[in-house]
């Protein structure tokens, strides 16, 4: 079985970031730490901001939370009456949709298609606010299409959000250092500073240095939403672990050439597997500006018959095909709101990627 529905890097933490927790835990860095993050830590995503994104929040503008999907839960779970509504563009990733629901707001899903580029555009946006809509938020580059939002993609719904006031801006920008070709990340309060009064900008260390199991998220924002996502933290998880914080401090403020490296060998990756997929009769690949996932369209596999005599009616039953027939793991489309598609995680070694393109294609080959 070859599963490709990873979503972590296949790297190792650096041992620069290893060391600095090893290094905590000796000094006796295992007690409580403040609320919602060490000073140091909060410093370090301080400087982060201002170096890499251009943007100048002060510490108590900071928030430090057990990994970004409880910045949302936070954030959510303060600001949101129910029936509220956050606008999502689809595809979107299954948390997003899931904590607006359980802090009792209304998930808004706005379909985008391959042919938008996966991305949500103005008159979508216009179209669908209403005096319910709290939020928007967005995720660039996205987790499944790997679709991103570049400064002209940004600036027109920039605009629309300056015609409605009450709406605010959630962005999602955990895959920033996994871009390719000649993509320029940026983030939006960058471009639009008249906005960062209700926008909140939330990242981590998860993707970028291989920390997915440290659990440490971060975001910046108004200091009175940070004040009241650290209420809310209070009573759900207290502090982060403060040795992960230890460990993000040094992530942050050491050495980030490795960044590039491991973004180019991404980056061999998603070639090699945009093209397989691409020669397969039936099969649509777009090729994404970031993150490390395909989003593929199969409608060309739709109505066809496995050779057990079973018809292809959805993306479900074409993963379904995938996983019995060439025993290769890939989630369908529908599970992240739009079909049909069907999305790989390319963050697993090219020898596996490359035995998964030879099954699926030789699966593919065998639908009449």
């Amino acid at each position: 079985m070859i599963v490709l529905g990873a979503g972590e890097p296949d790297f190792d933490t650096p041992d620069h970031i290893k060391a600095a927790a090893k290094e905590a835990i000796d000094r006796g860095d295992t007690k409580y730490t403040a609320l919602d993050g060490t000073p140091e830590l909060k410093q370090a995503v301080k400087g982060k901001f201002a170096r890499e994104n251009g943007i100048d929040y002060a510490l108590d503008e900071i928030t430090i939370a057990t990994g970004a999907k409880q910045i949302l839960f936070n954030a959510f779970m303060a600001t949101l009456d129910q029936g509220d509504e956050v606008i999502i563009p689809t595809p979107y990733w299954t948390s997003h949709s899931d904590i607006v629901e359980i802090c009792g707001g209304v998930s808004k899903l706005i379909p985008c298609s391959a042919d938008a580029g996966f991305r949500l555009t103005a008159a979508q946006l216009e179209t669908a606010i209403t005096p319910k809509t709290r939020w928007v938020l967005l995720n660039s580059p996205s987790n499944p299409s790997g679709a991103a939002y570049s400064r002209d993609d940004y600036l027109p719904l920039i605009e629309v959000l300056e015609r409605h006031p009450h709406v605010w801006l959630m962005v999602d920008d955990m895959y920033e250092h996994i871009v390719y070709d000649d993509f320029a990340f940026v983030t939006p309060v960058a471009i639009a500073p008249h906005l960062k009064d209700r926008t909140l900008t939330v990242n981590g260390v998860s993707k970028a240095y291989a920390m997915t199991g440290w659990r440490i998220g971060y975001a910046g924002g108004p200091k009175e939403l940070i004040k009241a996502m650290a209420v809310i933290q209070s009573q759900a998880t207290s502090c982060p672990s403060s040795v992960s914080q230890a460990a993000s401090v040094a992530a942050l403020n050491g050495p980030q050439d490795f960044l590039k490296e491991r973004q180019q060998s991404f980056k061999e990756r998603r070639d090699f597997v945009v093209e397989a997929l691409n020669s397969i009769p039936g099969i649509e690949c777009r090729t994404p500006e970031g993150a490390f996932y395909t989003f593929a369209g199969c409608a060309g596999m739709l109505g066809k018959t496995t050779p057990a005599g079973r018809r292809i009616e959805t993306d479900v039953d074409f993963t379904d095909y995938l996983l019995e027939t060439a025993h290769v793991a890939v989630v369908p489309g529908s599970a992240f709101g739009l079909s049909p598609y069907f999305r790989i995680s390319y963050a697993t070694s090219k020898q596996d990627l490359a035995e998964a393109m030879e099954r699926i294609k030789k699966a593919c080959s065998q639908l009449s």
